[in-house]
């Protein structure tokens, strides 16, 4: 991804914002009165507004800092996303069984990482572009394969080490928390001290970017 600092966003902001995904969906009324639906985006965009997460001046500080190092706009980060950051429920621990990422044929060394939502034919898989540093763990075959794989950023991939690529039939499942990748979504930040202390809760607009 082109302009993009592997930093993260201030934690302790982030798990005060607010927002979450948004999809974009053209809907047209036809004369019979049918509807005819199309998806403009393949995946959803996530917006969040960090403002809700500042309480102290510290915060603002720290998050203005933050504002500066990515020259505005800018730069894309990582974000936290405080509604969904792991492969597994929210009050687990991820584990390398949680998503199913593909099947082995003995040859394929790449699979994208994602996260599914819903079941069957119908379901949603979202790909994951920024695992947590130390966290993305691995399984074939319901084994471990800690030491077999690395992550390819640039595309998104689980990426077997030669030789170790799946057999034929094998399940590869994995489990991590994860970033969004995030810029900010102004090039101004308006906040005044004083509405700040009486409790004014400035506005500072996050929007997800796609690599």
């Amino acid at each position: 991804m082109a302009s993009f600092h592997d930093v993260l966003f201030p934690l302790a902001v982030s798990f005060g914002a607010t927002g979450g995904p948004e999809r974009r969906n053209e809907i047209v009324t036809l004369t019979s009165g049918r509807e005819k639906r199309n998806a403009r985006f393949a995946h959803s965009r996530r917006h969040y507004d960090a403002g809700t997460g500042l309480r102290s001046l510290e915060d603002l500080h720290e998050v203005l800092a933050f504002f500066e190092a990515r020259r505005g706009s800018l730069h894309a980060f990582r974000f936290r996303d405080p509604f969904d950051m792991k492969s597994c429920a929210p009050g687990a621990t991820p584990g390398p069984l949680d998503q199913m990422l593909g099947t082995g044929d003995g040859s394929a060394r790449r699979f994208a990482l994602v996260k599914t939502y819903g079941s069957g034919p119908d379901a949603y898989q979202r790909p994951i572009f920024k695992p947590a540093a130390g966290s993305l763990r691995v399984a074939v075959g319901g084994a471990d394969a800690a030491g077999n794989f690395s992550f390819d950023a640039e595309t998104g991939e689980v990426v077997f080490s030669a030789g170790k690529a799946p057999t034929g039939g094998q399940a590869v499942t994995a489990g991590y928390e994860f970033d969004v990748p995030v810029r900010f979504d102004t090039d101004r930040l308006s906040i005044s001290l004083r509405a700040f202390r009486a409790g004014q809760i400035p506005s500072i607009p996050l929007i997800e970017v796609q690599p």
